[in-house]
């Protein structure tokens, strides 16, 4: 069996460092030293790695977003079909996605994603992968799935606001909340 070499394992202590710092600071002022830092590199390494402050952040969501879609894969399965906008709605505010430093990077990553057209991308494939998830759940059980969609993700990236701005909502809060949109969504939809 071939030895794991240090890359993988420095590459991710710096990830989850980045995440640390960005949750910790709540903004992108944070310097690939204070990562290093936390991830017991130096920073030479850091940058050696990743070239550089945004490509170490970039990395940080794709972490985030891929341990986000292990979440969403979990609930999905086994679930009814007429239960998978819900279990999507679950994954969204599961403990490993709502956790001060995941909402933290988050907020960090919208603003990155202003100015930074990769982040931009980023968070593209985010939102398009999440609507038509949802779109695809929602379909057969509610009338106009695009806008109920829509709603649904607005009303996710909205209680990622929240939740940044007040430490004490919770995730089970937040996904009470979106649960009962989701309810008032379909409705009136077709069953």
């Amino acid at each position: 069996m071939p030895k794991l070499g240090m890359e993988p394992i420095r590459r991710e202590a710096l990830v989850r460092a980045t995440i640390a710092e960005l949750g910790k600071a709540g903004t992108l002022d944070v310097t690939v030293s204070q990562i290093a830092r936390r991830a017991g590199v130096s920073s030479a390494l850091a940058h050696h790695y990743f070239g550089g402050k945004d490509q170490i952040f970039l990395a940080a969501m794709r972490r985030i977003l891929a341990d986000f879609a292990v979440d969403v894969r979990r609930e999905l399965d086994g679930a009814a079909a007429r239960d998978r906008a819900a279990a999507i709605v679950r994954a969204s505010f599961s403990r490993s996605s709502f956790t001060p430093e995941a909402v933290g990077a988050w907020m960090c990553f919208y603003g990155m994603a202003q100015k930074n057209a990769e982040a931009l991308r980023l968070w593209q494939i985010y939102h398009r992968r999440l609507r038509s998830n949802l779109i695809h759940a929602l379909r057969p059980y509610c009338a106009g799935p695009e806008a109920a969609a829509d709603t649904l993700g607005a009303l996710i990236d909205g209680l990622y606001i929240r939740a940044a701005l007040d430490p004490g909502l919770s995730p089970e809060d937040a996904l009470a909340q979106a649960l009962s949109v989701l309810r008032g969504l379909c409705s009136g939809g077709r069953s």
